[in-house]
C-alpha cells in the first residue's frame, strides 16, 4: 500500500467535497430524516461502490493508454479540476428531498450519493488518482475517508459547522492541491 496514494487521494477529496453537492445533500438528508446512521451507512456503501468503479477505470487508462499521452492527460485533467473547485456546487432541495424514504433512509442515501457522484469532482479525482498512482485499492480506500471525513460531520453536526468552514478557501486550498499535482505531473514529461 502506497502511503503517498492513501493520503494525496484522503485529503484531495477530502477538500474537494467541503461545500461539494454531495455535502450539500448530507446536510439535506440529515436534516430530514434525522438518522445518522442510516446515513452515514448509505455514504459509505454509494461511495465505495462508485470509487472503486472509478479507481477500476483509472488503473485501465494506464494499462491501454501510452504512457506520454496519460500524463498530458493526467496533469491537464488535475489543472482543469483545480479550476473546477473554484466554481461553487448547488443540490436542488426538492431533487434531494422527494419521497422515496418508503425504501428507507440508508437505500435512499446510498442511491441519492450514488449518483449525485456521477460525473462530480471527487468521482473524476479518483479515476486521475487511480491513474496516478495506478494502486486501486490504495485510491478507493483513500478517497472512500475522504469523502466520510467531510460527509460524517455534516451528518452530525449539520450546518452548525459546516456553515461555519470558509468553503471558499477550503476550495481555493484543493485548487492549489489539484494544480500542484498536475504541475508535477507535467514538469516530469521533460525529464
Amino acid at each position: 500500500m502506497s502511503v503517498e496514494a492513501f493520503a494525496v487521494s484522503t485529503g484531495v477529496v477530502a477538500l474537494g467535497e467541503v461545500g461539494d453537492k454531495t455535502q450539500l445533500l448530507a446536510l439535506i438528508l440529515a436534516a430530514r430524516y434525522r438518522a445518522p446512521r442510516a446515513i452515514i451507512a448509505g455514504i459509505l456503501v454509494a461511495t465505495l461502490v462508485n470509487h472503486a468503479a472509478a479507481a477500476a477505470l483509472g488503473a485501465w487508462l494506464t494499462r491501454v493508454v501510452d504512457p506520454t499521452w496519460l500524463r498530458w492527460s493526467l496533469g491537464a485533467s488535475f489543472i482543469a479540476v483545480a479550476l473546477w473547485m473554484l466554481i461553487p456546487d448547488k443540490v436542488d432541495a426538492d431533487a434531494a428531498g422527494n419521497d422515496l424514504s418508503r425504501f428507507g433512509v440508508f437505500w435512499l442515501t446510498t442511491v441519492a450519493f450514488f449518483l449525485a457522484e456521477m460525473g462530480d469532482k471527487t468521482q473524476i479525482a479518483t479515476v486521475m488518482l487511480a491513474a496516478r498512482y495506478d494502486a486501486l485499492v490504495t485510491v478507493t480506500a483513500g478517497t472512500t475517508l475522504g469523502m466520510m471525513v467531510a460527509n460524517v460531520p455534516a451528518v452530525l453536526l449539520g450546518d452548525r459547522v459546516v456553515t461555519k468552514l470558509p468553503v471558499q478557501w477550503v476550495h481555493r486550498i484543493a485548487a492549489i492541491v489539484f494544480a500542484s499535482i498536475g504541475a508535477a505531473i507535467l514538469s516530469g514529461l521533460q525529464g
